[in-house]
Formats: C-alpha cells, sequence, structure tokens
C-alpha cells in the first residue's frame, strides 16, 4: 500500500552508468517511502541494464527504457505520464549526476503538501539560502542572467524557473496539456513553470546547495542556454504583445502565454 502522499521521483538517464546507483540510493536515504523511476535514453554505456539490477533488488525501484536519446524533455514527459497512469500524488525531478541534494526532498515534499493551493515545489539555487558549489564565476552569472530575464519577460514570481530538481502535484501535472509541451533541455523547466503559473497554483522554492557533477559529463552547454533565452524572448513576446507573440508562439508548439492579469487566481 502507498503513504498517503504517494510519492515518485523520476531520475532521466543517459550515460549515467557512475552515478545512477548513488542517485537511487541517496533519495531512499531522505526520503524512504518514496519510488524512484528511472527513464533510461537506451544508454549505450549500460545505464539501463544496472537500472534493471536495482529494480530488480529493490520494490521501490522502476525502470522505463526508451529506444533512443531524445531530450530531457521527453524523458521527463515520458516519466510524467508513467506516473499518473499509476496514481502517484507526488511526481519529482531529479537529475542523476549527484547535483541535486535529495537530503532537500523531505523539506521540497512539506512545502508542496503544506496548502492544497501549492502545486510545485522547486530545490532553488537563487533564493536567500540557495547556492552553487564548484561553478566557475561564469556560469553562475550566466544562470543567474537566464533566470533574471525568464522572470522578467515572462512576469514569473520564481527566481529559478530553469530549476530541474522539483515537485508536483499530480493534479498540477494533468493540468499543464503536457501532450502540447515540445520544448527540450534548459527551455523545459521554464516552459512547464510558466503553465504553472497559469494554473493558479502557488509555486514554493526551497533553498538547495547545488554542486556540480564529480563523475561523467555535463549535457549543458552555453549555446543551449542561449537558444533557450531565444525561446524566453519569444514567449515574452507572446505575453506583452498580445496577438503577433502569440502566433510566433504557436508557430514554436507553445500555447499561448496569457497576460499576467489573465491568470487565474491562486487557489
Amino acid at each position: 500500500m502507498h503513504p498517503v502522499a504517494p510519492t515518485v521521483i523520476v531520475i532521466p538517464t543517459y550515460d549515467e552508468r557512475e552515478n545512477i546507483a548513488a542517485a537511487v540510493a541517496s533519495v531512499h536515504e531522505h526520503l524512504p517511502d518514496a519510488h524512484v523511476l528511472v527513464v533510461d535514453d537506451a544508454s549505450p554505456d549500460g545505464t539501463g541494464v544496472l537500472a534493471d539490477a536495482l529494480a530488480k533488488a529493490d520494490e521501490r525501484v522502476h525502470v522505463l527504457h526508451r529506444e533512443q536519446k531524445d531530450g530531457l524533455g521527453g524523458a521527463y514527459l515520458a516519466g510524467f505520464a508513467w506516473a499518473l497512469e499509476r496514481r502517484y500524488e507526488v511526481v519529482g525531478e531529479f537529475d542523476a549526476d549527484g547535483s541535486h541534494p535529495a537530503s532537500a526532498l523531505p523539506a521540497m515534499r512539506d512545502a508542496l503538501l503544506r496548502s492544497p493551493g501549492i502545486g510545485l515545489s522547486i530545490g532553488s539555487r537563487w533564493v536567500r539560502g540557495g547556492r552553487v558549489i564548484d561553478w566557475p564565476k561564469s556560469r553562475e552569472a550566466l544562470s543567474r542572467a537566464g533566470n533574471t530575464y525568464a522572470r522578467l519577460m515572462l512576469a514569473l514570481d520564481v527566481h529559478d524557473a530553469t530549476a530541474g530538481f522539483r515537485l508536483y502535484r499530480a493534479e498540477l501535472l494533468e493540468l499543464l496539456d503536457l501532450a502540447t509541451v515540445v520544448s527540450k533541455g534548459y527551455c523545459f523547466q521554464v516552459d512547464l513553470t510558466v503553465r504553472a503559473v497559469a494554473t493558479g497554483y502557488r509555486i514554493v522554492e526551497v533553498p538547495i546547495e547545488f554542486r556540480e557533477r564529480t563523475l561523467g559529463t555535463s549535457k549543458m552547454s552555453r549555446s543551449i542556454v542561449i537558444e533557450a533565452m531565444g525561446v524566453v524572448t519569444v514567449w515574452g513576446a507572446a505575453r506583452i504583445f498580445g496577438r503577433p507573440g502569440r502566433w510566433l508562439a504557436a508557430r514554436l508548439g507553445t500555447p499561448a502565454i496569457p497576460r499576467r492579469s489573465q491568470y487565474a487566481p491562486a487557489r
């Protein structure tokens, strides 16, 4: 039988054999009642095989195999669909590379469940008490600037809209029209943040200490961030200028972003 708020943490993987066992163990160390879903994109290094072994040894671990590498956004969407079909009430995002502190999971879930009007809890680097470890100043500046730009262009009251450490209420995910999400990578998190705000659910940010991975290779690059900011510019145009911007957003496969005044009131 599941606990009162059955929880599953989705971990997307591609060539994370060095990290996946430790990532799963860290989740269970701090949130022992949670299930873990590893979504593996046919990793050539055997990550999926190792994940299958972890699942065989622990009934709290599940594995979803995809046929090819299709980006972070696609992996999370597949994981969300799997979780909603199985009626989990809390669905999380968690990186396999050790950058997200699993020790923050209990506080993040407590914050999410504090009120039925809260739909998303974000492990945030850029609120008071949050910080990054082992990042060069240039990367920190780029991330801060990207988040500030997204806040201004999209009128978001969220300091870390690009964060990939999150817990969602299942009810919120069901409202996000996930079938229309085409965003990949860095922009995926911003897309879902905008959609979450538009539902009227509130978002809380819990400060975390984010660490650079020590094993494996990062999939993030400056070009990915710059490309994402271009997409945010188009979404901002949809919010600010109305019809022309909405046409551009539609061309990207993204639903029109309502002006701030059109957001539903917080529940």
